[in-house]
């Protein structure tokens, strides 16, 4: 269901991402176009938010410190809001059928479909209205092409080409195996960038776009990837996954990732041509020898990549040559670092244990999470543990010895489970190290408690109830009563409960006999001053 303001007719509520990235993208002086290519929002939203945001007062950490929730709810109330029942039509699909070449539908054909589906849905005028803003803002009217004045150092694009040829020999079965060629361009230069992988994964897209950006030698203000579908195999969990992708690179190299508007050819020409270009200039050259490794392959493409960059082309000048003039200057340098590339695994709702699986281990997080979205960002040496909106929830060293299998902080767990991990982790050599710390009597006693049991852990018990009673009594006293024990043989917990009761009667009689009140006592068995002059 769309939310709408029931005072606005039809404001749509954004997420937290969207909120925080177009404020945090305004301070830093973007300008409104580029924050609505970004985020997939209209000017009016954009707008619409930062005048929220400038009454509110708040810095943007401030409202970071807030939470999504209250974030949302601070620029979408609740109670200002009320649901659209009637759901809105697929108008892609509207618009795909009507386009298939021969195809008879129409709208009125398609809302009678809507209509079995949502019987209470949008009537025939509302639903043609609606389809016709939407061919409108997406297709536009005529048949028209626009001139795009490209900036030097602005956008970087990033694709998979089409073609896949089967020129990889496979050592062990001699069998040949399809490439993948991923590949970029700068958009004034049209400098061109090629690298081979076997598959189309993430990491294998995240090496591309770390080695792109060190053969420029510097970072664009954008990165204009394709949509990924050659990525999606789960639409919920991989979409998670490359959002938190594209805000680590973000992140990384100061630059904003801006997806092309799907299924629009023309919001990408640039990337569309260049990599028809290189169907035809590198893929076809590469299909004239077949390669033993990923890395004989991308030698041979590096070879036909640097001579495409050089070649003269209709703009008098070579590829490399606009590049060293105008792109190459107007980069942003490079840190010192090359970004960590990681596998990235989402969960759609972590388990009631409390801990997500990564290759046969088990690491943990605040068990009050239980039951939300999380994603587990792997590394060499760290797993690190972030919500949906890409913040960290924790860090763990990664492990790779086969036992534990699961890693878990003691803050992460309540606090029955935390009693029942400490009392389980205490050895023998745990209780006779406490009881030294209350002196040799005491420790004897522990030691010949533990070995009064036909096993062991059999006195575990008593002997955390013993020493945590000790650790509320002076030290002294508790090795006076363990000194008791061990001369009456009393090595159990009763024992000892009563010599330590004993003795603390004993001092407390002492203590009073040491006060400066003066009792007279007669006795007869009882002595006199005289007897001893």
């Amino acid at each position: 269901m769309t939310l709408v303001s029931s005072n606005a007719g039809g404001v749509i509520m954004q997420d937290y991402n969207t909120i925080i990235g177009t404020i945090e993208f305004r301070v830093q002086g973007l300008p409104y176009s580029i924050i609505e290519q970004r985020f997939k929002i209209g000017s009016g939203t954009a707008q619409r938010i930062m005048k929220l945001y400038s009454s509110f007062g708040f810095t943007a950490d401030e409202l970071k410190a807030k939470g999504p929730t209250a974030v949302e709810d601070l620029f979408y109330p609740k109670d200002q809001m009320r649901r659209k029942d009637a759901p809105m039509p697929d108008f892609e699909e509207c618009h795909r059928r009507m386009s298939i070449a021969g195809s008879r539908t129409n709208l009125t054909f398609l809302w009678i479909d809507y209509k079995k589906e949502h019987p209470d849905g949008y009537q025939l005028t509302q639903f043609t209205e609606y389809y016709n803003r939407y061919v409108k803002e997406n297709y536009g009217d005529d048949d028209v092409t626009m001139a795009v004045e490209r900036v030097p150092g602005e956008k970087m694009y990033i694709d998979w080409v089409g073609d896949q040829p089967e020129l990889l020999v496979d050592s062990m079965t001699g069998e040949i195996r399809k490439i993948h060629v991923f590949t970029t361009t700068l958009g004034y230069s049209s400098l061109v960038f090629a690298e081979c992988f076997t598959d189309e994964k993430l990491d294998k897209f995240i090496k591309g776009v770390v080695d792109a950006i060190e053969y420029y030698g510097g970072v664009t203000t954008c990165f204009i990837p394709d949509n990924l579908r050659a990525a999606i195999t789960r639409h919920d969990r991989d979409i998670l996954s490359i959002n938190a992708l594209f805000k680590d690179l973000e992140s990384f190299y100061g630059t904003i990732v801006l997806p092309p508007p799907a299924l629009k050819p023309r919001g990408k020409a640039s990337v569309e041509a260049h990599v028809s270009y290189l169907e035809t200039h590198l893929v076809e050259k590469l299909k004239e020898s077949t390669y033993h490794s990923i890395d004989e392959i991308n030698r041979a493409a590096m070879i036909i990549i640097d001579e495409l960059n050089g070649r003269t082309h209709k703009r008098k000048a070579s590829r490399r040559e606009l590049f060293e003039r105008f792109d190459k200057p107007s980069l942003k340098p490079l840190g010192g670092s090359r970004f960590s590339p990681c596998n990235y695994k989402v969960v759609t709702s972590i388990p009631d244990n409390y801990h997500i699986e990564y290759d046969d281990h088990y690491y943990s997080v605040s068990y009050t999470l239980h039951g939300k979205p999380a994603i587990l960002k792997a590394t060499f040496d760290r797993i690190i543990i972030c919500d949906e909106y890409n913040r960290v929830l924790t860090e763990h060293r990664r492990a790779y010895a086969t036992f534990p299998r699961y890693i878990t902080k003691d803050e992460h767990m309540p606090k029955e489970h935390l009693y029942y991990k400490t009392a389980n982790s205490r050895n023998g050599s745990f209780y006779r190290s406490w009881a030294m710390k209350f002196g040799e009597n005491m420790n004897t006693f522990i030691d010949l408690l533990l070995r009064s049991r036909d096993h062991e852990e059999q006195a575990y018990n008593s002997c955390m109830g013993i020493l945590q009673t000790c650790e509320k009594q002076s030290r002294i006293l508790v090795d006076e009563a363990a000194s008791l024990c061990l001369r009456c043989n009393t090595v159990y917990y009763t024992g000892f409960m009563r010599a330590l009761q004993k003795v603390g009667n004993e001092d407390s009689v002492s203590s009073n006999d040491d006060s400066d009140e003066v009792v007279n006592i007669k006795h007869s068995n009882l002595r006199g001053k005289e007897s001893y002059r």
